[in-house]
């Protein structure tokens, strides 16, 4: 009997500690810097990075630094071919002898934009091919993901973003993730604004809530690679 009631003990604990070490139990957050800086009147640069927490400024989750080339076909479609590095760390808790994930990503992107009334829609799709580090094993996975994002301008200062967005693998289970944000977002000058805003964060096995703090700035750098090109 002692026996039994020691090993349900055990057992709870066991869960117990299972779930503390679960990062969808925790608030967490993502810290972002995005650019598109114009090289020419039909290219700019891409260029990203993330820092995201399973909790909150603290836990490291991931680190995501991306770059690309975009051309500008109109005023309204981008077409970007990319690369991205990602280094995730699978677990919530620091444990002895974990590694982490490492991956690079190939993506190919196409956006388009239309405006009604005085909402700014933005339509993303994007394929990525995935090479992926586990430690003990590699692979290689293919992803479709899709985003619709609305803008809401409130003053020439102040808005209000809002997306949602769908991932779907390539190979064995379809839906990987969907992505729903808000956010107020604040214009400091005409290419540098912030938002800060909340992200639900819904896989098939978990829930994650994120609070997003991120940082836009397009400077225009066509003065710059004019003046070197006529330097050179």
């Amino acid at each position: 009997m002692h026996k039994q009631i020691l090993f349900l003990l055990a057992l709870l604990l066991t869960v117990q500690l299972s779930a503390q070490e679960r990062g969808d139990k925790h608030l967490g957050s993502w810290h972002m810097y995005f650019g598109t800086n114009k090289i020419s009147d039909r290219l700019s640069l891409h260029t990203e990075a993330q820092l995201r927490y399973y909790e909150n400024g603290k836990n490291f989750n991931q680190l995501l630094l991306r770059t690309g080339l975009n051309y500008h076909i109109a005023g309204n479609a981008i077409a970007t071919l990319g690369y991205g590095h990602i280094t995730t760390d699978g677990t919530f808790e620091d444990f002895e002898g974990e590694t982490d994930t490492r991956e690079h990503r190939i993506f190919e992107q196409f956006i388009l934009k239309n405006k009604v009334w005085e909402l700014n829609f933005e339509h993303r799709y994007r394929l990525e091919q995935r090479f992926i580090d586990f430690g003990d094993r590699k692979d290689t996975q293919h992803r479709a993901r899709y985003r619709i994002q609305v803008t809401l301008p409130l003053t020439d200062i102040f808005f209000l973003n809002f997306y949602d967005e769908i991932f779907l693998n390539l190979q064995d289970e379809v839906f990987g993730q969907n992505r729903l944000y808000g956010a107020i977002g604040v214009n400091i000058t005409d290419n540098l604004s912030t938002q800060i805003g909340y992200l639900k964060n819904h896989f098939p096995s978990a829930n994650f809530d994120r609070l997003q703090i991120g940082v836009f700035y397009n400077p225009d750098l066509r003065n710059l690679f004019k003046g070197n090109r006529e330097k050179s």
